[in-house]
């Protein structure tokens, strides 16, 4: 199961403690006690693997290594290392104590959740002209403590939509080797899945149905992983009793999600061509022009439609290298 939302809490280092030591050698008598190192914060970097918030399924606190406290002859403690995190790119941070919102949208992208407690200062550093052998040293400052809340959205070039067992994955399969899980029944797809055509990544979106903007079936967790795709596919299958209310039952759900969705450039592939006659298929397509003019009958056993597929690829491909 993909885990695409968690919560956690983190706790950066503690610094170390300042020493109170002195030198007992002859003629050099005075304060030598060091100060503390510096507790290790806690950072989170973005990676390209899907299932890095897998991690945090089970393990929902993390603390970073405290400072080493201050030693003899001016030696201050080591700082203690920063603890790393990792989450999938595309992954949004909540910090919930402070209602910071932050995204990671690039691969190596860093950001910093807690940091560190400084280190408190040895005795050295208290010494003057009227207090020669301070007996005094600071303690080490706490490390910063947070909850925050993961959620992934993923990023995709394109993303494949449509009410359950519609062809999204066998699509995706045929296009990227990507395997997905196919089958006749309607939740075929239970978590989103991703391939890659040439530079496209392709992302297969779970089937959605009615009333799914308001939890219903799947419910709206998988809804936001449409927001990024920066193309839709929008399957619908040829065979249904109703293609057009299938189209229109799926964007309905899309615009009470997020209406701004509906604004992707998207392309309507009627699925399963081979299911209805060629006169049926004629009929449905021209009835689909008069909604999106981007309507082009599919089917993945018949090679010269699959490659109307790859074709609209290919130029999205084109235009994304223009872009960059």
């Amino acid at each position: 199961m993909l885990v695409d939302d968690v919560k956690i809490k983190v706790t950066a280092g503690k610094g170390g403690d300042g020493a109170v030591l002195f030198n007992r050698e002859a003629k050099a008598l005075g304060p030598t006690g060091g100060s503390g190192g510096k507790g290790g914060d806690i950072c989170v970097r973005a990676v390209s693997d899907l299932g890095a918030l897998d991690r945090f399924r089970f393990q929902k606190e993390f603390r970073a290594p405290d400072g080493r406290p201050g030693g003899p002859q001016h030696q201050d403690g080591k700082n203690g290392d920063d603890l790393w995190l990792y989450v999938p790119v595309g992954t949004v941070i909540y910090n919930l104590d402070t209602e910071e919102v932050s995204e990671l949208t690039k691969i190596n992208e860093e950001k910093t959740l807690a940091r560190g407690g400084r280190g408190g200062r040895g005795n050295f550093h208290f010494r003057s002209s009227t207090n020669t052998s301070p007996q005094e040293a600071e303690e080490g400052r706490s490390g910063k403590s947070f909850c925050f809340r993961f959620e992934l959205k993923m990023i995709a070039d394109v993303g494949l939509i449509g009410l359950p067992n519609v062809g999204k994955s066998s699509l995706l399969n045929e296009l990227t080797r990507a395997k997905s899980k196919v089958a006749n029944y309607r939740f075929t797809t239970l978590e989103p899945h991703l391939g890659v055509y040439n530079e496209l990544i392709i992302a297969d979106i779970p089937g959605l149905i009615s009333g799914a903007s308001k939890g219903k079936g799947l419910g709206f967790k998988f809804l936001r992983h449409i927001e990024r795709t920066r193309v839709l596919f929008h399957l619908v299958a040829a065979d249904s009793s109703s293609p057009i209310k299938d189209y229109r039952a799926v964007r309905q759900e899309i615009k009470m999600h997020n209406k701004e969705l509906l604004e992707k450039d998207e392309y309507v592939f009627i699925s399963k061509k081979d299911e209805i006659s060629e006169k049926a298929v004629a009929s449905l397509v021209k009835k689909f022009k008069k909604i999106n003019k981007k309507a082009v009958p599919i089917s993945i056993i018949d090679e010269e439609s699959f490659l109307a597929v790859t074709k609209i690829l290919q130029t999205l491909i084109g235009k994304k290298k223009w872009r960059s």
